[in-house]
């Protein structure tokens, strides 16, 4: 590798890693409870709409559930304790984001498993191309083109 293009992928890792550690910062400031509920309601499913987060749905069952965040915050429960709760009342389904044990675990591990397949078999194809010799021209070959050429 020439100098140029170690230096761009050296300029490529620090802007990825600089943006990794940026976006994954969070928010600035003290964890108030509106925040903590807010941030709460957007792991729970709302039990009554489709594919929206207690947070965003303004149906009656997504409020209570907040406005029971709320209260058990208030109380001091920790996040855990809340989604504990909130978990054996209305199941495991009531989650946005599967839990990382059991079956649940198959739901983070199956992607990552299928990306290291399939770059095993681009590496693996990578290689098999490579290893084809290069063909050889023959005098047929040349003939041949030399009659395509004449038409």
């Amino acid at each position: 590798m020439t100098r140029s293009p170690r230096l761009a992928l050296v300029a490529l890792l620090v802007v990825v890693s600089g943006a990794l550690f940026v976006g994954s910062r969070g928010e600035a400031g003290p964890d108030t409870p509106a925040r903590r509920t807010e941030r709460l309601s957007a792991k729970v499913r709302c039990p009554t709409c489709d594919g929206l987060s207690a947070a965003e749905s303004e149906a009656a069952s997504s409020k209570a559930i907040r406005e029971e965040i709320r209260s058990r915050v208030d109380d001091g429960d920790s996040d855990a304790e809340i989604l504990r709760f909130l978990v054996s009342r209305y199941g495991d389904d009531v989650l946005l984001t599967p839990p990382s044990s059991g079956v649940g675990a198959l739901v983070w591990a199956l992607p990552v498993v299928a990306l290291v397949l399939a770059g095993a078999a681009l590496v693996a194809a990578f290689r098999r191309w490579r290893a084809v010799p290069a063909g050889t021209v023959t005098d047929e070959d040349r003939a041949l083109v030399a009659r395509a050429l004449d038409r």
